[in-house]
């Protein structure tokens, strides 16, 4: 891309990898909370 160099990449590249990381926590987290609501359903 032009205009672009590789403190940009490198910035883009952290961003894009700590909303992975929250993205996969969150998705673990609604899982368990999932989980453990059904769990309470169940009783």
């Amino acid at each position: 891309m032009a205009g672009t160099n590789d403190g940009d990449l490198k910035a883009h590249q952290e961003t894009f990898k700590g909303f992975t990381a929250m993205m996969t926590w969150g998705t673990l987290g609604c899982f368990l909370i999932g989980a453990f609501v059904v769990f309470l359903i169940a009783q």
